[in-house]
């Protein structure tokens, strides 16, 4: 019993061994991408053109955001909660400008539509339309840390990617306000 006790224990920390190794060289293959998307953000935040929002559920994650409507008049529309469905259209690409995806292409389930339920996405969209009133327009801009991290989504998105986002929250899917 002692021998198994210690082959998994083993092998335990060798796995943990080789995940550490395989992240460092993710890391090491995309530390100039990653130091460039991040001196980008920071330029951006400094920049005057954004406002810097938090999580409520986690202080440290936070997304830039410029409005391109007049935030007055849509005040008083409905506000998705992290638990609705929400209508969105968007453009997404990279800090760099690269085009990686727009909802612009999709025909279901109406044209240009993406639906998806707000806390299905990654923490930049969740802290993005929790502040925004159906009918708001904005540009989004969310740090690797909120988007997908070290993780590589495609040829386009690879690790450490910061995610720019042109939205609009077109409504919130079966919602009726009385």
């Amino acid at each position: 019993m002692k021998k198994f006790f210690y082959t998994v224990i083993m092998a335990a920390m060798a796995i943990t061994m080789l995940n550490s190794c395989l992240g460092k060289a993710v890391e090491d293959e995309y530390k100039d991408w990653r130091q460039n998307n991040d001196a980008w953000f920071q330029q951006q935040a400094a920049s005057g053109q954004y406002t810097m929002y938090t999580a409520p559920w986690d202080p440290s994650a936070k997304t830039l955001i410029r409005w391109h409507n007049d935030t007055m008049l849509t005040k008083g529309n409905l506000k998705p909660l992290i638990s609705s469905t929400v209508d969105v259209k968007y453009h997404l690409r990279l800090y760099n400008g690269t085009p990686v995806d727009s909802s612009y292409y999709m025909t279901n389930p109406a044209d240009s539509i993406y639906r998806s339920i707000v806390s299905q996405n990654v923490e930049g969209w969740m802290i993005a339309l929790t502040h925004m009133h159906v009918g708001d327009s904005c540009t989004v801009i969310i740090p690797y840390q909120q988007g997908y991290g070290s993780t590589k989504k495609s040829d386009e998105l690879l690790p450490y990617s910061n995610l720019v986002f042109n939205m609009k929250l077109v409504d919130i899917y079966k919602y009726k306000a009385n």
